[in-house]
């Protein structure tokens, strides 16, 4: 198998574990990344032809770190809320996190004609506020059964998300950093989920 084919067949089994590992639904690959019917209301086909092909080349990457971002949002709040019951907020996130996520919602709320990202104040955190939250001196303990580095948790973290903001911010990632975000989910994965 030539060292090419190679690298795409071993992105594709990462993205594939990665996603069933995030609770995924089975569909098609076309049908799960690419709406012709959503693409038309959206006049994808009248922007140039370059930025539409790298686009779609981006497309299961992007499903790839949104997928793992909200499971991994659901894995911090249920380990907050376990811990913490009803006030899993108030004691379990850092005030300075509070203060932005509760200003991003209320910034959100007041552009009525769009949808909000919800009421789950989870939804309005950033990415690395996840790995902050699970790291600070009060959750620690609690984080510490399922990972037991810190500097593993950072090393994870930054490495996801310096190509989440490439992905998020409309950017083409290359085969090397892609495998890499493949590895860090795996990893991230097989390690809370043992």
């Amino acid at each position: 198998m030539s060292k090419d084919l190679y690298s795409f067949v071993f992105r594709g089994i990462l993205a594939e574990e990665a996603l069933d590992g995030a609770g995924r639904k089975k569909y098609a690959t076309e049908e799960a990344f690419f709406s012709e019917e959503l693409a038309k209301k959206l006049h994808f086909d009248e922007i140039d032809p370059k930025y539409m092909e790298q686009s779609k080349a981006m497309l299961t990457v992007f499903a790839t770190i949104t997928a793992f971002e909200n499971a991994t949002r659901e894995f911090v709040y249920s380990v907050l809320l376990e811990h913490y019951k009803n006030d899993w907020w108030a004691k379990g996130v850092q005030s300075s996190i509070r203060t932005k996520a509760e200003s991003r919602k209320a910034e959100e709320a007041k552009v009525r004609w769009h949808v909000s990202r919800g009421d789950a104040m989870m939804s309005y955190l950033e990415f690395g506020d996840l790995a902050k939250i699970m790291l600070s001196s009060e959750n620690w303990k609690l984080f510490e059964s399922y990972v037991d580095s810190q500097d593993w948790v950072r090393g994870i973290f930054d490495n996801i998300e310096k190509s989440r903001n490439v992905i998020m911010h409309s950017g083409v990632l290359d085969e090397y950093d892609i495998s890499r975000v493949g590895l860090n989910i795996r990893d991230w994965l097989r390690q809370i989920n043992a």
